[in-house]
This record gives structure tokens, C-alpha cells and sequence, in this order.
């Protein structure tokens, strides 16, 4: 059945950041997909606590099993939901794991587990849903990234490095999409002790820390100042809301919050200037400039 209200498909909705968002919208009125691997395993109460919500508030919020790191799964929600709805008018990538360990504990079939979920399982998602928004002329990609995706951490290397090829990559479709009448911004959190603390892997090869001295205890002590942080993770999903109603074509490419704010900021907008004068330099300047299409709403 087809619907008017604005469609946001968001990944990794089963807690913190995540659950949050489908919440918040869903509140406001959109059609949300909360998406989440194992709605009959592992996230089977949070899957059934999701359709109580929306049952008792009658909020149009649906479950969906989605896993990022699958391609077939991604192309049968990504398909259920065109099929439902007509379209997706906002992806919300917010599905994600961290290793926090030093980079020598990690094996490289652990890196690229790390990888599949942070960064290829964006290029799943993006490639699935880009076909429909090209279609309907226009449409928001949302990378929740992290103030790690800015700035090395020493115990956090594997985390920082999805982060950073998650960013280039989303400021890549920046660029490309513009044109098309389709958004990508990127959002970074700083600390907040959501869920996924309780979720970080360590290296499956410890031994490796075995000469680290007092370094070995660093990915320990960044635990604990980030299950301390008192900021609230509501904060997250008011922004994403805030960035999903700012008009197409006036949204900035990146949206630092939460703690270590200033740093951050800094390099954004350092950056922001440098590749302004790539752009020009290479002459595409203008091909990266944003055009809404007639009509388009998102």
C-alpha cells in the first residue's frame, strides 16, 4: 500500500542510537522501518517491544530483518519496502560495531569483519536504495559515523580506520548525487554510553599486547571514560530528525555532536575548504552543486 508520509528505512535499530531514531520519527509522523539482523533470534525482544510501541501509539513504525553484510538480505528488505511504500525517501546507515583493542591484537579476518559491517555494509545499502531515490528525483543518505571517524585513537585503530573510508565514501556521494537531486550528509556522535559499549569486541589475538607495557591498558581506559559520559543519547536522534526537515540542498555535509565538539569542528571546516579547492581546481566544481528536482520533497 502505497503512503504520503515520508518513508526512512534506518539500520541497526535494535538499541541505542538506532532504536532511538525510529522512535523519534515514527512520532513525527513518518513511515519507519526499524531494521535489524535476527527479529526472531537474538533481537527477537527488541523486535516485539518495537511493534508493541507502535501498536500502543499507533505509530506507523514497522520491523524489518535486514543484516548489512548480507547482499541478499539487503536487496529483500531494500525490495519490501519499495514494493510497500512506492519509494524510500531517507536511508538512515546507522547500523555499526567497534573493535576496541590496538590494531596488533586484531587478525585481518577480524579487520574485515569490521569493515563489512561499517563500510561495505553502506555501499550495500546506498547501492540498493539509490536506483528508487534516482527515479523519484530525490532522497537523503544518512551516514552516522563518529567523532572517531575524524581523529586517530590509539586502542580504537580498526574502528577509526571503517570510519574514516565510511566518511570518504559518503562525502563521494556528496559529490556525485547533487545533480541528481539527492542528499548525503554525515552525522558524528562523540561519546555517548549507549548499548554498544557492552557490544565491543577486543583483539582476538591478545597475546600481540604482550610488549605494550602501560599501553596495552588504553582500549580498558577509553572503555570507561565512554561509559561515563553523561551525555544523552536522545540528542542523536533529535538531530537526525532536525537534519531530515532541513530543506534539500541546505543541509551541511557534516554534523558534529556531542562531547569533543570543538575539535572536530575544526577539521571540518578545514577540510571543507581544502576540498572546495580541489573541486575547483579539477574544474567540477559546479557538477557538485546541489539541484533539487521539480516536485521533490525530501
Amino acid at each position: 500500500m502505497l503512503t504520503s508520509k515520508q518513508v526512512v528505512l534506518v539500520t541497526g535499530a535494535s538499541s541505542g542510537f538506532g532504536r532511538l531514531i525510529v522512535e523519534t520519527l515514527a512520532r513525527k509522523n513518518y513511515q519507519v522501518f526499524a531494521t535489524m539482523r535476527s527479529v526472531k533470534g537474538r533481537n527477537a525482544a527488541a523486535a516485539r517491544e518495537t511493534a508493541e510501541l507502535a501498536k500502543r501509539e499507533s505509530l506507523s513504525l514497522q520491523t524489518l530483518e535486514l543484516d548489512v553484510t548480507d547482499d541478499f538480505s539487503v536487496e529483500r528488505a531494500v525490495g519490501k519496502v519499495v514494493l510497500q511504500c512506492g519509494g524510500i525517501d531517507v536511508l538512515v546507515n546507522n547500523a555499526g560495531y567497534g573493535i576496541m583493542d590496538l590494531a596488533e591484537t586484531v587478525p585481518l579476518a577480524q579487520a574485515q569483519r569490521q569493515f563489512d559491517t561499517n563500510f561495505f555494509g553502506v555501499l550495500r545499502m546506498n547501492r540498493a536504495v539509490l536506483p528508487t531515490m534516482k527515479r523519484q528525483g530525490s532522497g537523503l543518505l544518512l551516514h552516522v559515523s563518529s567523532g572517531a571517524g575524524r581523529l586517530a585513537i590509539p586502542g580504537m585503530g580498526l574502528y577509526c580506520a571503517s570510519k574514516f573510508a565510511m566518511e570518504a565514501l559518503a562525502e563521494v556521494y556528496r559529490y556525485e548525487l547533487a545533480s541528481l537531486g539527492i542528499d548525503s550528509v554525515i552525522l558524528e556522535p562523540g561519546a555517548h554510553a549507549t548499548p554498544i559499549i557492552e557490544k565491543l569486541e577486543r583483539g582476538e589475538d591478545p597475546g600481540r599486547k604482550n610488549e605494550y607495557g602501560e599501553m596495552a591498558q588504553v582500549p580498558e581506559k577509553l572503555k570507561a571514560t565512554i561509559a561515563s559520559s553523561r551525555a544523552n543519547p536522545q540528542e542523536i536522534a533529535d538531530i537526525v530528525l532536525q537534519i531530515i526537515e532541513t530543506p534539500a540542498g541546505q543541509r551541511p555535509m557534516r554534523y558534529r555532536v556531542g562531547p569533543g565538539r570543538p575539535g572536530v569542528q575544526r577539521i571540518n571546516a578545514l577540510t571543507d575548504e581544502i576540498q572546495g579547492q580541489m573541486l575547483e581546481a579539477f574544474g567540477i566544481a559546479a557538477l557538485t552543486k546541489f539541484k533539487a528536482r521539480p516536485g521533490a520533497t525530501t
